[in-house]
Formats: C-alpha cells, sequence, structure tokens
C-alpha cells in the first residue's frame, strides 16, 4: 500500500512540473484567444504553440514552415524557405529544474524514494512524447525524439540536484589524499563563484542596457500593434528568453561575443549588426562601436583575482605536504578550467537558430567563450592567491 501511494504522490508531483511550465505559455494564450479572437479560431492552434514553446525552452529542433504570405509580410531574407528553430529558451528550463528540486525533496520524504523517483521520471517522459505528438502540424514539427528525451533530462537534472548530497563518487571522494582534496575542492568551488560572479555581473549589465534603452523598446512594442494581450504574452515570451541573454552579455563580458544573425558580432571589440527581428528586447542592443568598452573585460579578471585571494587563505592552512608553487598553480588554474567549463556550458546551452536565413546562428561561439575565460580565470586566481600570500 504505501508503494502504491509513493508512486501516485510521486505521479502527481511530475504533472505538476510539467502543468506548471506548460502554463506559463498556454494561459496567456487562451486569454488572448478568448479576449482578442471572441472564442473565434480554434482552440488546439493556440495549444500547439504553447506546446512548441515549451518544448523549444527544453532543447527541442522545431522544423518550421512559413507559408509564402507570411513569410513575404516578415521581409526576412530566406523566409519562405523550411527552417529549423534550435534556440532552447533557458527560462522554461530553469522553472522546471526549480520545480523538479522541489519535487525531489517532496518526494524524498515519502518511504520510497527511489521508486518515487523513477515513477516521476517515467510519467514526464510519457508526457512530454504526448506533448511533441499533439505539437505536430503542417507548419511546426517538433522532433519526437528530443521532445520526449530533452525534458526528461532536464527533470532528472532536478532530481539530482535535490539529492546531490547522496549522488554516487562522494565516498570515492573521502579517499583521496587530504591534499589532494584541498586543491580540488579549492577549484570547483573557486570555479564555481568566478563564473557566477561574472553571470552576476552580466545581469546587472544586461538591467542597465534595459533601463538605459526604455525609449527604444517602447517604440518597438508600438510599431508591432499586437494589442494589450498581445503585448502582455510577447513580454512573458521574452522574459523567459532573458536568461539567454544574461548568458549572451557573459560571453561579452569574457571577450567572444555573441553574434545575432551569421556575418554579425556583438563584442567589446566591435559592433556590427544586420537586419535583426523586430522583438522588443534586442532594442536593448548597443549600437555602434562604445567608446569604454574594453572596461568590460575587466569584468573576469577581477572575479578570478578576487576569488583566488579569497581562497588561498583557507586553502593554504588546509595544506601539508606540496609547495605553495604546486597548490597555487594547481588551484588557480583548476579554477579557471571549472569556470571557463561552466560559462562554455552555458554558452552552449543559449545559442542556436532563432529564424531563418542568416537568423540561424544567433548567440556566442562555446569555445571560444570557454578558453577565453578559462585563461582570464585562470590566470588572475593565480595572481590573486600570489598576491593574498604576499
Amino acid at each position: 500500500m504505501n508503494r502504491m501511494l509513493s508512486a501516485l504522490f510521486s505521479a502527481l508531483e511530475a504533472v505538476i512540473v510539467v502543468a506548471v511550465g506548460l502554463a506559463i505559455p498556454l494561459v496567456p494564450l487562451t486569454i488572448l484567444w478568448g479576449a482578442q479572437y471572441g472564442f473565434a479560431p480554434n482552440w488546439t492552434g493556440f495549444w500547439r504553440l504553447a506546446a512548441d514553446a515549451w518544448l523549444l525552452g527544453h532543447g527541442t529542433d522545431i522544423h518550421v514552415t512559413v507559408d509564402t504570405a507570411t513569410a513575404t509580410a516578415s521581409g526576412l531574407a530566406g523566409a519562405g524557405t523550411p527552417f529549423t528553430l534550435t534556440i532552447a529558451v533557458l527560462g522554461f528550463a530553469l522553472v522546471t529544474v526549480l520545480l523538479a528540486r522541489r519535487a525531489g525533496k517532496r518526494i524524498a520524504e515519502t518511504h520510497h524514494r527511489l521508486l518515487g523517483e523513477i515513477v516521476a521520471i517515467v510519467v514526464v517522459g510519457l508526457l512530454s512524447f504526448g506533448i511533441s505528438l499533439s505539437a505536430i502540424n503542417t507548419d511546426a514539427r517538433p522532433s519526437i525524439v528530443q521532445g520526449t528525451i530533452l525534458p526528461t533530462l532536464v527533470v532528472v537534472l532536478g532530481l539530482a540536484i535535490a539529492r546531490f548530497d547522496e549522488l554516487p563518487g562522494l565516498a570515492l571522494w573521502t579517499r583521496w589524499r587530504p591534499d589532494t582534496r584541498a586543491i580540488v575542492g579549492t577549484a570547483l568551488r573557486g570555479g564555481a563563484a568566478a563564473a557566477a560572479a561574472v553571470v552576476t555581473a552580466a545581469a546587472l549589465a544586461v538591467v542597465a542596457l534595459l533601463l538605459a534603452n526604455y525609449a527604444q523598446i517602447i517604440t518597438l512594442y508600438e510599431n508591432l500593434h499586437s494589442g494589450a494581450l498581445g503585448g502582455l504574452a510577447l513580454t512573458i515570451a521574452q522574459i523567459l528568453f532573458l536568461p539567454n541573454l544574461v548568458i549572451w552579455a557573459a560571453s561579452w563580458l569574457v571577450g567572444p561575443g555573441f553574434a545575432i544573425g551569421t556575418g554579425s558580432t556583438v563584442s567589446p571589440l566591435s559592433t556590427t549588426l544586420g537586419p535583426i527581428p523586430s522583438v522588443p528586447v534586442l532594442g536593448a542592443l548597443p549600437q555602434g562601436d562604445l567608446a569604454f568598452a574594453f572596461v568590460g573585460l575587466l569584468v573576469p579578471v577581477l572575479a578570478g583575482f578576487l576569488v583566488g585571494a579569497l581562497l588561498s587563505g583557507p586553502l593554504a592552512a588546509r595544506i601539508r605536504s606540496v609547495g605553495r608553487g604546486v597548490w597555487i598553480l594547481g588551484a588557480g588554474l583548476g579554477a579557471g578550467v571549472v569556470g571557463g567549463a561552466i560559462l562554455g556550458l552555458l554558452a552552449w546551452a543559449s545559442a542556436g537558430a532563432i529564424g531563418p536565413g542568416r537568423l540561424q546562428q544567433a548567440g556566442p561561439d562555446p569555445l571560444t567563450v570557454g578558453l577565453f575565460a578559462a585563461l582570464e580565470l585562470g590566470v588572475s586566481a593565480v595572481l590573486g592567491m600570489v598576491a593574498s600570500r604576499r
């Protein structure tokens, strides 16, 4: 009986995780369907749009075919040719991870945690499969395989975070030599902290750009003539896209920057933008070359230096059998590798195709961002540790 109750409870938690994520686009679209269109169109079209948005937010590729009239009205080169959307609207994935983490903690309170987690994963997989099937139509066709697997993997990540202390491998960690554990642990903490500092600075930069370019953003809203409800739906979509913009800003601070279309570049060294979609939030993008843009490059350097200086003392107190030069290089450069890997993975997750033609390339190059970040964070962390010890 207890097993059955645990399984049912876990299944309900899984349904809630999926339902909340789907409700974010579906509720405003349903209100739009009733208030602006008078319930006249078939509601299934709004359902498919919400399902596509949810699937896209979890990394599912969607093959899009635009009719001739819409392609001509868009003014985008190549809009009439079928294309694939690959950009992940990371706000959806973030919501799913947080909800799955909460579900994992609630499932842990039952007497059959492992069974509950397996049931939750299976239920999410089945729901994702059903959503993917229901979203298929002649205009937009999501990948059934990706639509089933990727949202499920995001939920697995949330459940894993909920039981992080019990993940396999921690027992092996305790078998390492104390000096090795100290150096590796410092590298992991330092890299994560430095990457978090860069992302935090990027978030503040995005907020500053939105405030500074508020008039331009409002003008783009007015030019779209979307109405109050349409504007609300568009605003929600842009809020969900904000994590992508923050990661793009972090790539800008690191140096390589990002692209919005083939042949374009937005970086501290130069900004070259061609035609871009008339999305209001993109009105916050810097135009032309900024006089003091190179100052942004100091952010990862300062982040690495401060992390190295702050962690040097606690690390030195734990080292017993290796020389100072060894643990400084090991921990400092290790922090750079960890931070670079984190920022590179974030860059990879945030990039993709956002439209037809030249818009098949958008976002940062993950390898370049990772390498630049590893070098900047690693070298500055070593210098921070050296300065702290002196």
